[in-house]
């Protein structure tokens, strides 16, 4: 029978918890090493009703993107996802900025596949940064079209300052600030979840293109493949992807 410390013993093959940034929080959230898995639910976020889902559907452990516990918790509120937990006896297991910077395995390796960016690497120049080519050069708007299809957005933003696309640089959610990095690395765009005005100023200046897909949308789509990952490595447990969690954002 696979325990929790099994799945945290296989992240550690391709987005072990020592590679993420300083600042975040990662690794076995909530819960003990030993609990045995039949059952898990994997999401972006674990919000209260993805740990009321889990509990109705018998899952033993949660697995998802974005800390349950980011931030130092001075009060457990019962409606709460971590005190959910506790109570439900669920196990999280959270895999951030390991899973954005893995070069094998991760964020931005399956928004780079999805977007069909071909010979990735990870850049030198930048904090999260990943560098690419397209097999052959798009126009930006059809580019942008495409990654909206591909990503299963309803609406995105994108700039054309620089009609012509080949060179694709990716940096999942708020990976606007890799905008220098990716002009430094001959980048035509930036694919980003979020991106500030001051760093659109400065793409428009540089003459590289931004498509914003939003912060979900440029981070759920490692959700399906690392659910099949899992199972292939795991096939004794039933993984399923939440259906109750999404950004809930609407485009007019």
């Amino acid at each position: 029978m696979a325990t929790v410390k099994d799945i945290l013993e296989f992240f550690e093959g391709f987005a072990p918890v020592s590679s993420a940034m300083d600042f975040d929080n990662v690794g076995l959230l909530a819960g003990g090493k030993d609990a045995v898995v039949t059952k898990a639910l994997l999401s972006l976020d674990i919000t209260a009703e993805v740990v009321e889902e889990a509990a109705q559907n018998g899952c033993e452990l949660i697995i998802s993107h974005h800390p349950v516990i980011f931030s130092p918790l001075k009060r457990l509120d019962p409606k709460g996802p971590a005190y959910l937990l506790a109570k439900h006896g669920i196990a999280a297991i959270c895999m951030h900025t390991n899973l954005d910077l893995s070069e094998s395995f991760g964020v931005n390796t399956c928004l780079a596949e999805a977007l069909g960016v071909k010979e990735l690497r990870k850049s030198d120049l930048g904090e999260c940064l990943f560098i690419g080519t397209l097999e052959s050069e798009l126009g930006i708007r059809a580019f942008a079209e495409h990654a909206k299809k591909a990503l299963g957005c309803e609406g995105l933003r994108y700039t054309d300052v620089r009609g012509a696309v080949k060179t694709v640089a990716v940096s999942s959610g708020s990976g606007g600030s890799e905008i220098f990095a990716a002009a430094k690395e001959g980048a035509d765009v930036l694919v980003t979840g979020e991106i500030k005005h001051h760093e659109i100023n400065a793409a428009n200046a540089l003459g590289v293109n931004i498509i914003d897909a939003g912060h979900f949308k440029s981070e759920d789509i490692v959700i399906l493949p690392l659910l099949e990952r899992l199972g292939r490595a795991f096939p004794e447990i039933t993984f399923t992807k939440t259906q109750k969690y999404g950004d809930k954002m609407k485009y007019l």
